[in-house]
Protein backbone atom coordinates (compact mmCIF):
# COMPACT_ATOMS: atom_id res chain seq x y z
CA UNK A 1 0.00 0.00 0.00
CA UNK A 2 1.22 3.30 -0.60
CA UNK A 3 0.41 6.57 1.21
CA UNK A 4 -0.38 9.86 0.52
CA UNK A 5 2.13 12.51 0.21
CA UNK A 6 -0.40 14.54 2.58
CA UNK A 7 -0.86 12.22 5.50
CA UNK A 8 0.82 13.46 8.40
CA UNK A 9 1.04 17.01 7.13
CA UNK A 10 0.83 19.53 9.79
CA UNK A 11 -1.36 22.25 9.09
CA UNK A 12 -0.07 24.62 11.41
CA UNK A 13 -1.54 25.89 14.73
CA UNK A 14 -4.01 29.21 15.31
CA UNK A 15 -5.84 31.13 18.39
CA UNK A 16 -9.56 30.81 17.74
CA UNK A 17 -11.38 33.18 19.75
CA UNK A 18 -15.55 34.00 20.37
CA UNK A 19 -17.71 35.98 21.98
CA UNK A 20 -21.13 35.48 23.63
CA UNK A 21 -22.63 37.10 20.66
CA UNK A 22 -21.02 34.15 18.66
CA UNK A 23 -22.41 31.43 20.37
CA UNK A 24 -26.02 32.71 19.93
CA UNK A 25 -25.94 33.53 16.89
CA UNK A 26 -25.27 29.85 16.18
CA UNK A 27 -27.55 28.51 18.64
CA UNK A 28 -30.07 30.72 15.92
CA UNK A 29 -28.43 29.19 12.89
CA UNK A 30 -29.04 25.58 14.01
CA UNK A 31 -32.72 25.98 14.84
CA UNK A 32 -32.80 26.73 18.79
CA UNK A 33 -35.81 28.43 19.35
CA UNK A 34 -35.95 31.90 20.84
CA UNK A 35 -37.75 30.68 23.97
CA UNK A 36 -34.12 28.43 24.79
CA UNK A 37 -33.08 30.85 26.83
CA UNK A 38 -30.50 28.52 28.12
CA UNK A 39 -29.24 28.95 24.35
CA UNK A 40 -29.74 32.24 23.60
CA UNK A 41 -29.50 34.74 26.17
CA UNK A 42 -26.34 35.87 27.55
CA UNK A 43 -27.63 35.50 31.40
CA UNK A 44 -28.03 31.93 31.39
CA UNK A 45 -26.10 30.84 28.23
CA UNK A 46 -24.90 27.28 27.39
CA UNK A 47 -22.70 27.32 24.85
CA UNK A 48 -23.75 24.41 22.34
CA UNK A 49 -20.61 21.61 21.72
CA UNK A 50 -21.19 22.01 18.11
CA UNK A 51 -20.20 24.88 18.18
CA UNK A 52 -16.79 24.15 18.35
CA UNK A 53 -16.58 23.02 14.60
CA UNK A 54 -16.81 26.24 13.48
CA UNK A 55 -14.09 27.80 15.59
CA UNK A 56 -12.22 24.99 13.90
CA UNK A 57 -13.24 25.56 10.04
CA UNK A 58 -9.55 27.14 9.21
CA UNK A 59 -8.04 23.58 9.26
CA UNK A 60 -9.73 22.25 6.39
CA UNK A 61 -10.24 25.20 4.23
CA UNK A 62 -6.26 25.58 5.31
CA UNK A 63 -5.88 22.47 3.79
CA UNK A 64 -7.73 23.14 0.55
CA UNK A 65 -5.80 26.05 0.12
CA UNK A 66 -2.28 24.30 0.09
CA UNK A 67 -3.63 22.81 -3.14
CA UNK A 68 -4.83 19.44 -1.82
CA UNK A 69 -7.73 18.73 -3.74
CA UNK A 70 -10.08 21.03 -5.68
CA UNK A 71 -11.87 23.18 -3.65
CA UNK A 72 -14.97 24.00 -5.86
CA UNK A 73 -15.99 20.04 -6.43
CA UNK A 74 -14.57 18.50 -3.21
CA UNK A 75 -17.65 17.98 -0.44
CA UNK A 76 -17.78 17.40 3.13
CA UNK A 77 -17.87 13.65 3.40
CA UNK A 78 -18.69 13.30 7.34
CA UNK A 79 -18.09 14.81 11.00
CA UNK A 80 -16.44 13.82 14.11
CA UNK A 81 -16.35 15.60 17.79
CA UNK A 82 -15.32 14.06 21.08
CA UNK A 83 -16.02 16.79 23.69
CA UNK A 84 -13.64 17.24 26.61
CA UNK A 85 -14.83 19.88 28.12
CA UNK A 86 -17.58 22.38 27.81
CA UNK A 87 -16.71 25.64 26.03
CA UNK A 88 -17.30 28.78 28.23
CA UNK A 89 -19.90 31.59 26.73
CA UNK A 90 -17.24 33.42 25.29
CA UNK A 91 -13.44 32.25 25.34
CA UNK A 92 -9.99 31.88 23.52
CA UNK A 93 -8.57 28.98 22.67
CA UNK A 94 -5.46 27.24 20.78
CA UNK A 95 -6.02 24.91 18.18
CA UNK A 96 -3.64 22.62 16.16
CA UNK A 97 -4.90 20.88 13.17
CA UNK A 98 -3.22 17.51 10.51
CA UNK A 99 -4.24 15.67 7.88
CA UNK A 100 -4.89 12.31 10.43
CA UNK A 101 -5.54 10.18 7.26
CA UNK A 102 -5.63 10.10 3.45
CA UNK A 103 -7.77 6.87 2.01
CA UNK A 104 -7.83 5.97 -1.93
CA UNK A 105 -11.50 5.68 -3.48
CA UNK A 106 -10.21 4.99 -6.36
CA UNK A 107 -11.78 7.60 -8.29
CA UNK A 108 -11.37 10.02 -5.44
CA UNK A 109 -9.77 10.63 -2.21
CA UNK A 110 -10.91 11.27 1.67
CA UNK A 111 -8.86 13.33 3.69
CA UNK A 112 -9.10 12.97 7.08
CA UNK A 113 -8.22 16.72 8.74
CA UNK A 114 -8.13 16.54 12.63
CA UNK A 115 -8.10 19.89 14.70
CA UNK A 116 -7.54 19.07 19.05
CA UNK A 117 -7.05 21.40 21.91
CA UNK A 118 -8.19 21.09 25.10
CA UNK A 119 -11.67 21.54 24.77
CA UNK A 120 -12.53 18.94 21.58
CA UNK A 121 -10.69 16.78 19.14
CA UNK A 122 -12.59 17.15 15.60
CA UNK A 123 -12.29 15.38 12.15
CA UNK A 124 -14.04 16.24 8.96
CA UNK A 125 -13.34 13.59 6.34
CA UNK A 126 -13.44 15.67 3.17
CA UNK A 127 -14.45 13.18 0.05
CA UNK A 128 -12.29 14.64 -2.99
CA UNK A 129 -13.00 13.79 -6.50
CA UNK A 130 -10.18 12.95 -8.89
CA UNK A 131 -7.35 12.95 -5.75
CA UNK A 132 -7.52 8.75 -5.58
CA UNK A 133 -5.72 5.90 -7.45
CA UNK A 134 -2.09 6.28 -5.31
CA UNK A 135 -2.62 3.06 -4.16
CA UNK A 136 -3.66 3.72 -0.53
CA UNK A 137 -6.03 1.80 2.08
CA UNK A 138 -9.75 2.44 1.12
CA UNK A 139 -10.25 2.73 4.84
CA UNK A 140 -13.70 1.55 6.89
CA UNK A 141 -16.60 0.98 5.23
CA UNK A 142 -20.32 3.00 5.94
CA UNK A 143 -21.50 1.93 9.62
CA UNK A 144 -24.76 -0.09 9.38
CA UNK A 145 -27.82 0.75 10.79
CA UNK A 146 -29.18 -0.88 13.82
CA UNK A 147 -31.38 -4.00 12.93
CA UNK A 148 -34.60 -3.18 14.76
CA UNK A 149 -37.10 -0.64 14.18
CA UNK A 150 -36.35 2.70 15.48
CA UNK A 151 -37.25 4.25 18.85
CA UNK A 152 -37.92 7.31 18.05
CA UNK A 153 -39.36 8.82 14.71
CA UNK A 154 -38.48 12.75 14.70
CA UNK A 155 -38.43 15.35 12.25
CA UNK A 156 -36.18 18.42 11.64
CA UNK A 157 -37.76 21.44 10.15
CA UNK A 158 -35.34 23.52 8.14
CA UNK A 159 -35.92 27.54 6.79
CA UNK A 160 -35.14 28.72 3.52
CA UNK A 161 -32.92 31.44 4.75
CA UNK A 162 -30.82 28.91 6.91
CA UNK A 163 -27.61 28.46 4.89
CA UNK A 164 -27.21 32.03 4.35
CA UNK A 165 -27.50 32.41 8.26
CA UNK A 166 -24.97 29.31 8.76
CA UNK A 167 -22.44 30.96 6.63
CA UNK A 168 -21.76 33.94 9.24
CA UNK A 169 -20.74 31.75 11.41
CA UNK A 170 -16.98 30.94 9.29
CA UNK A 171 -17.94 28.88 6.29
CA UNK A 172 -18.47 30.66 3.57
CA UNK A 173 -18.48 28.57 0.70
CA UNK A 174 -20.00 30.01 -2.13
CA UNK A 175 -21.67 26.60 -3.05
CA UNK A 176 -23.93 27.60 0.06
CA UNK A 177 -24.89 30.64 -1.20
CA UNK A 178 -24.24 31.25 -4.63
CA UNK A 179 -26.38 29.22 -7.53
CA UNK A 180 -23.74 29.14 -10.16
CA UNK A 181 -21.39 27.62 -7.64
CA UNK A 182 -24.03 25.08 -6.11
CA UNK A 183 -24.06 24.21 -9.81
CA UNK A 184 -20.10 24.20 -10.45
CA UNK A 185 -20.65 21.60 -7.17
CA UNK A 186 -23.05 19.26 -9.35
CA UNK A 187 -26.13 20.74 -7.27
CA UNK A 188 -29.20 22.37 -9.09
CA UNK A 189 -29.11 24.99 -6.53
CA UNK A 190 -27.25 26.11 -3.17
CA UNK A 191 -27.42 23.69 0.13
CA UNK A 192 -27.48 23.48 3.63
CA UNK A 193 -24.31 23.14 5.44
CA UNK A 194 -24.07 19.39 6.38
CA UNK A 195 -22.93 20.92 10.00
CA UNK A 196 -25.64 22.48 10.30
CA UNK A 197 -28.30 19.77 9.34
CA UNK A 198 -26.20 17.48 11.50
CA UNK A 199 -26.33 20.07 14.64
CA UNK A 200 -29.80 20.72 13.69
CA UNK A 201 -30.68 16.99 14.33
CA UNK A 202 -29.76 17.01 17.55
CA UNK A 203 -32.75 19.22 19.32
CA UNK A 204 -35.17 16.33 18.60
CA UNK A 205 -32.22 13.68 19.39
CA UNK A 206 -31.70 15.60 22.80
CA UNK A 207 -35.46 16.27 23.98
CA UNK A 208 -36.59 12.35 23.05
CA UNK A 209 -33.45 10.98 25.29
CA UNK A 210 -34.65 13.71 28.28
CA UNK A 211 -31.02 15.19 28.04
CA UNK A 212 -30.00 18.92 27.01
CA UNK A 213 -28.29 19.30 23.94
CA UNK A 214 -25.32 21.33 25.50
CA UNK A 215 -24.43 17.46 26.95
CA UNK A 216 -23.11 16.58 23.57
CA UNK A 217 -20.22 14.23 24.63
CA UNK A 218 -19.55 12.63 21.32
CA UNK A 219 -21.19 12.57 18.12
CA UNK A 220 -20.03 11.41 14.10
CA UNK A 221 -22.16 11.44 10.98
CA UNK A 222 -22.19 10.70 7.53
CA UNK A 223 -23.31 13.03 4.75
CA UNK A 224 -25.08 10.98 2.07
CA UNK A 225 -27.06 14.15 0.59
CA UNK A 226 -27.80 17.67 0.50
CA UNK A 227 -30.32 19.50 2.60
CA UNK A 228 -32.11 21.98 0.48
CA UNK A 229 -33.22 25.31 2.80
CA UNK A 230 -36.43 24.59 4.19
CA UNK A 231 -36.56 20.50 3.91
CA UNK A 232 -38.23 18.74 6.28
CA UNK A 233 -36.17 15.71 7.46
CA UNK A 234 -37.27 12.56 8.89
CA UNK A 235 -35.44 11.64 11.90
CA UNK A 236 -35.51 7.63 12.93
CA UNK A 237 -33.01 7.19 16.37
CA UNK A 238 -32.44 3.91 18.14
CA UNK A 239 -31.27 4.43 21.63
CA UNK A 240 -29.08 2.47 24.00
CA UNK A 241 -26.52 2.58 26.87
CA UNK A 242 -23.06 3.69 25.65
CA UNK A 243 -20.99 0.10 25.09
CA UNK A 244 -24.33 -1.82 23.92
CA UNK A 245 -24.25 -3.53 20.45
CA UNK A 246 -25.50 -0.61 18.74
CA UNK A 247 -25.27 3.44 20.07
CA UNK A 248 -22.09 4.38 20.92
CA UNK A 249 -20.37 1.43 20.76
CA UNK A 250 -17.36 2.03 18.85
CA UNK A 251 -17.05 5.72 20.14
CA UNK A 252 -13.93 6.28 21.70
CA UNK A 253 -14.63 8.75 24.81
CA UNK A 254 -14.99 7.37 28.16
CA UNK A 255 -18.20 6.81 29.14
CA UNK A 256 -20.28 7.37 31.94
CA UNK A 257 -22.43 5.02 33.71
CA UNK A 258 -25.75 7.41 33.05
CA UNK A 259 -24.81 8.55 29.49
CA UNK A 260 -27.39 8.57 26.60
CA UNK A 261 -26.36 7.33 23.68
CA UNK A 262 -28.29 7.14 19.98
CA UNK A 263 -27.64 6.03 16.62
CA UNK A 264 -29.56 8.08 13.70
CA UNK A 265 -29.92 8.43 10.32
CA UNK A 266 -32.24 11.69 8.70
CA UNK A 267 -34.07 11.41 5.48
CA UNK A 268 -35.45 14.16 3.42
CA UNK A 269 -39.53 13.99 2.09
CA UNK A 270 -38.69 12.53 -1.63
CA UNK A 271 -36.79 9.86 0.10
CA UNK A 272 -33.46 10.46 0.03
CA UNK A 273 -30.98 9.85 3.07
CA UNK A 274 -29.32 12.90 3.94
CA UNK A 275 -27.36 12.02 7.56
CA UNK A 276 -26.03 8.28 7.58
CA UNK A 277 -24.00 6.17 10.20
CA UNK A 278 -24.94 8.86 13.11
CA UNK A 279 -23.76 8.46 16.45
CA UNK A 280 -24.23 10.51 19.87
CA UNK A 281 -23.59 10.32 23.12
CA UNK A 282 -24.87 12.86 25.95
CA UNK A 283 -23.35 13.24 29.22
CA UNK A 284 -25.74 13.20 32.16
CA UNK A 285 -23.00 14.88 34.19
CA UNK A 286 -21.28 18.00 33.05
CA UNK A 287 -17.53 18.45 33.56
CA UNK A 288 -16.63 21.77 35.20
CA UNK A 289 -15.29 23.78 32.60
CA UNK A 290 -12.66 25.82 34.40
CA UNK A 291 -11.54 22.57 35.76
CA UNK A 292 -7.73 21.73 34.93
CA UNK A 293 -7.52 18.10 33.88
CA UNK A 294 -4.08 17.89 34.70
CA UNK A 295 -4.18 19.00 37.83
Amino acid sequence: MNASPWEGRALGTRTVSWTERDAILYALAVGAPADRLDLVYEERLRVLPTFALTLAQWAPDALGELGAFDVTTAVHGSQRLLVHRPLEPSGELTTTARVSAVRDKGAAAVFDVEVSCDRFTATWSIFAPGCGGFGGERGPSAPRRPDRPADHTLSVVTHARQAAFYRLLGDRHAMHIDPDAATAAGMDRPFLHGLCTLAASLFPLADALGVHPAELAELEARFAAPTFPGDRLGLSGWAGAPGDDSPGRDMPGDAGPGDRAVCFEATAEDGRAVLTGGRARFRTTIPDPTENPDA
